[in-house]
């Protein structure tokens, strides 16, 4: 048995010439641009690395966020390999004996399986067994119900040593692999991934719609007596962006049973 922990980066839509409409396409509002991943044998002890730019086909140009997040430039991307190029190394990747893929949160799972649909791309080869590293770390570090620690926090806590920059899919598959060492314990079990709940479909044959920002701004500053700052702006547009590819529902597992270790 192997355990594949990965993580992802995302480009997103960025158009400054249409300031009150952001134009996102459906079907993969999240575009990977990295894929970072580490397998781990039933010891956990480390078999293989994984560490690839994508070159973005849908977003051609860096979102200022996520550039100034992940230090990733254009020039970069664009010296790399396309999504499907490097979708068939992640598959040789996790080929071998049983492997059960890992992440922090859920949204990477999403994206992940939400960009294979989008290109056509037989996701069968994915393994679908899971386990959602954060929610069984907020269980270690008790946090409360509907609280999920970061990973930042969780490094910090476990005095994990901190030696590379965080919002790197490589670095933070690394980081999660030390977490996951830390707290691991016979409870941890994985759940069973339903790529189908999740990913959209586009009933109307229509790839890009209109979200009508300078309304939902209105709205805001009516229910709150007050002028958004541009600020504030930014981060509500991006918030309702994020909010409609549901990447943030969570997801229920019946066999989550976890104690923290006392020693």
């Amino acid at each position: 048995m192997d355990y594949l922990v990965f993580d992802l980066e995302f480009n997103q839509d960025y158009n400054p010439a249409k300031k009150d409409r952001n134009i996102i396409t459906p079907k993969c509002p999240f575009e990977i641009i990295q894929i970072g991943a580490v397998k781990l044998d039933e010891n956990l002890q480390t078999i293989s690395f994984l560490d690839r730019l994508v070159k973005p086909q849908i977003y051609t140009t860096i979102n200022p966020f996520v550039k100034e997040m992940t230090g990733i430039t254009m020039d970069l991307l664009d010296t790399a390999k396309p999504f499907k190029e490097i979708y068939e190394e992640f598959i040789e990747f996790t080929t071998g004996t049983t492997s059960i893929l890992c992440v922090w949160g859920m949204t990477d799972m999403r994206e992940l399986f939400r960009n294979i649909e989008y290109h056509g791309l037989d996701m069968s080869p994915i393994p679908k067994e899971y386990i959602n590293l954060q929610l069984y770390a907020s269980k270690y570090f008790n946090c409360s119900k509907g609280v999920n620690i970061g990973l930042h926090n969780a490094i910090e806590l476990l005095h994990i040593p901190v030696k590379k920059q965080f919002h790197n899919a490589f670095n933070d598959a690394c980081y999660t692999v030390e977490v996951f060492k830390k707290i691991y314990n016979k409870d941890i079990k994985p759940c069973i991934y339903n790529p189908n709940k999740y990913i959209r479909r586009n009933t109307d044959n229509s790839e890009r719609k209109k979200i009508d920002t300078y309304r939902l701004i209105k709205q805001f500053e009516k229910m709150f007596n007050r002028e958004m700052s541009t600020e504030e702006q930014s981060i509500i547009k991006l918030a309702y962006m994020m909010g409609k590819t549901n990447q943030f529902q969570t997801e229920i597992c019946n066999n989550l049973s976890i104690k923290k270790d006392k020693k």
